[in-house]
């Protein structure tokens, strides 16, 4: 009798830990990049096991791919670019894409959508005049959209300024 309890009480708590409630991530740091723990994190699904992979990042073009529990989920990107290059008319459909896309007064100027938002802002890089724009989409955390689009433009104000300090790209 007291295997059979034994048993059971095994299966309970496998059946139990089975039903724990997925966690909200903390990212301090992915890619190499730093980042407020709390900020990415509230951007992310809740799951068990989040990856991050910078494999296709190269000088001047920074790149992070956000995977949870084994699908792809937010991408960011930041890239180094010639100041003549318009990034925000140039990327225009993609924002439309991604959501009632909103200027906001970030950076030299910015598009915040309800599924990823855009930045850049001047500056020099290697001693040239230069542009960095941050972007960041495939977004679907939380799942409020006002809440969402806030937590964008309170990521691009914090990262911003980090990303382009990271890539060598001097306000």
């Amino acid at each position: 009798m007291t295997a059979r309890v034994a048993a059971l009480l095994a299966a309970v708590a496998v059946g139990a830990a089975g039903c724990s409630p997925q966690k909200t991530f903390e990212v301090s740091e992915a890619c190499g990049m730093k980042f407020d723990p709390e900020l990415v994190g509230r951007l992310l699904p809740r799951g068990d096991d989040l990856k991050s992979d910078d494999t296709f990042s190269e000088p001047k073009q920074f790149r992070c791919e956000f995977a949870v529990d084994g699908q792809e989920q937010v991408g960011l990107r930041g890239d180094v670019v010639e100041p003549f290059v318009k990034p925000l008319e140039v990327k225009e459909s993609v924002m439309l894409r991604l959501g009632n896309p909103a200027p906001a007064d970030i950076g030299g100027g910015a598009t915040i959508a309800d599924h990823g938002a855009m930045a850049l802002q001047a500056c020099t890089y290697k001693g040239e005049k230069m542009q960095y724009v941050l972007s960041i989409d495939g977004v679907e955390d939380p799942k409020d959209t006002a809440e969402r689009r806030r937590l964008l433009e309170e990521f691009l104000r914090s990262q911003l300024p980090v990303t382009m300090e990271a890539e060598g790209c001097r306000p």
